[in-house]
């Protein structure tokens, strides 16, 4: 029969600050890691003061970290990171903050190299379905719509 560990109060915040400290967490993660580890509702509360009091948790740290990580290693657009961070329930302000994080020059240049490397992938020879192709990978990848068909206009004739 497969039993499942239960944690001291103690033992729990340990594994909790060092799940904090391999990297940025939410809140939401951590609310649920602690339910996953059955921890009682005072529990959970408890503990996410203490990481927010010790600054283990910091939401805004997270939305910018997540934010940057994303655009430069995904090269997501801001579309696809605020619903992604929304989804983890980070409040409007620290979503703006966020996307703060994000030169507008840089922004633009990604999409660019992205919009190019992608049009020389694709062996569609029809250009309407190249277009369709091309819009739906930026879109879908969370580019504004304006600067995709902006793009796709661009790229193909």
């Amino acid at each position: 029969m497969y039993s499942q560990k239960t944690y001291t109060l103690s033992e729990a915040t340990k594994k909790i600050e060092r799940f904090c400290a391999y990297q940025e967490r939410c809140h939401k993660e951590v609310v649920d890691k602690l339910k996953e580890m059955k921890m009682i509702p005072e529990a959970v509360d408890h503990i996410l003061s203490h990481l927010i009091h010790e600054n283990y948790l910091n939401e805004e740290r997270f939305a910018r970290s997540y934010a940057r990580g994303k655009f430069k290693i995904k090269k997501w657009g801001k579309n696809r990171i605020i619903l992604e961070l929304k989804k983890r329930g980070i409040t409007k302000y620290n979503i703006n903050n966020a996307l703060q994080e994000i030169d507008q020059d840089v922004y633009l240049e990604t999409l660019e190299a992205l919009a190019i490397k992608r049009v020389q992938e694709l062996r569609e020879r029809n250009p309407q379905k190249r277009k369709k192709k091309l819009a739906d990978y930026l879109l879908y990848r969370g580019w504004e719509s304006h600067l995709v068909y902006e793009k796709v206009k661009e790229l193909i004739n």
